[in-house]
């Protein structure tokens, strides 16, 4: 599909090229304060686009069980992905705003998708229907969701400026959100990052397996290991983790203390050494500007502001900031105990 078609003068940072500038300088190591300012400009600018897009997703899950939440992408996420994928222009990444809905079941998770996609307002999708759809097709790592990317068109005076800018939804059930935030999980406490096939390949494998176990036992669907019979997937997935001690691991992880509170703006700030710090904001702008100040006071940080109605639907969409994968471990054991034929799980968690 081509770019819409947007005045120079107006895009956020001065101009398409002289965002993809930015970005490459970003790349190469070379990145002046100027390039930053740019990017900030650029990056800032989702937030608008982000407001319109959850305020619709809300209006149309109104009275329903679907959890809907947003984030900005993270200043340090951003350039990691500019750095894994040299290809890619920064005025092209798709995921700078992102809405993630969360739904109890597959054919809840399709029903909405289907009907959203027929919405009539001038927001367009790029891409296919079947492009992003992991869990028709899931990836080699075992991730499950449906994707969709929409370019932000309006005719208003005020979203005039935005028009052509990407926004990414996020579609998944709850047992595919449970595993999603375990890998992220496996990536703050190891060496390893599985999301993106880095580190001891062992933590991928691993994850991959329990995408598929999960996959069969609670959505009756298949995951990357279509081929393995229930027997060796279990044989495998437990031999795996005597090795690696991930399940006792993730189970030995405390909660984080710090208590979000229902403002509705909240910054998360993760540190190195495992730490949480929350802080809430009511006011959007405000918000922002405190983002912005803190990933330069802590640029090894990785800081993220999220959107929510509560704090509760805060720690449900981002649970990974919390180092809570209890509804991980609660559905692979039950899933263990299903493919393994016995009606408890008590028995398989002196196994695994």
């Amino acid at each position: 599909m081509e770019d819409t078609m947007v005045s120079s003068e107006n895009y956020p940072g001065g101009s398409k090229s002289r965002v993809n500038r930015a970005g490459e300088n970003v790349r190469n190591g070379s990145a002046t304060p100027d390039d930053l300012t740019v990017i900030e400009e650029w990056r800032a600018a989702h937030r608008s686009v982000l407001n319109t897009f959850q305020a619709i997703l809300r209006t149309r899950t109104k009275g329903t069980n679907v959890t809907v939440a947003q984030r900005h992408k993270r200043k340090n996420t951003i350039f990691d992905k500019l750095k894994r994928l040299p290809g890619m222009q920064l005025s092209r990444m798709d995921d700078v705003a992102g809405c993630r809905l969360i739904f109890r079941s597959i054919k809840e998770l399709n029903k909405f998708r289907s009907s959203f996609q027929k919405a009539r307002f001038k927001h367009k999708r790029r891409n296919n229907p079947e492009k992003y759809d992991y869990i028709s097709h899931p990836k080699a790592t075992g991730y499950r969701g449906i994707h969709d990317v929409y370019e932000y068109n309006v005719n208003s005076e005020t979203g005039r400026d935005l028009v052509g800018l990407y926004m990414e939804i996020q579609y998944r059930t709850l047992v595919q959100h449970a595993w999603a935030t375990a890998v992220e999980v496996v990536g703050f406490i190891t060496e390893s990052q599985p999301k993106f096939q880095q580190g001891d390949k062992r933590y991928e494998h691993e994850m991959a397996l329990a995408s598929e176990i999960l996959a069969r036992a609670h959505e009756g669907l298949t995951g990357p290991f279509p081929q393995k019979s229930d027997r060796e997937l279990l044989e495998e997935f437990l031999a795996i983790d005597r090795e690696l001690m991930l399940l006792a691991t993730l189970r030995g992880l405390n909660q984080a203390k710090s208590e979000v509170s229902d403002k509705k703006n909240t910054i998360l700030i993760f540190s190195g050494e495992g730490a949480l710090e929350v802080r809430s904001f009511r006011d959007a702008p405000e918000a922002l500007r405190a983002l912005f100040i803190l990933e330069k006071e802590m640029p090894h940080n990785d800081i993220v502001l999220v959107r929510a109605d509560s704090s509760d639907e805060v720690r449900l969409a981002f649970r990974n900031y919390f180092s809570d994968a209890r509804e991980f471990i609660r559905l692979i054991e039950n899933a263990c105990a299903k493919l393994s034929g016995h009606s408890s799980s008590k028995r398989l968690k002196r196994i695994v």
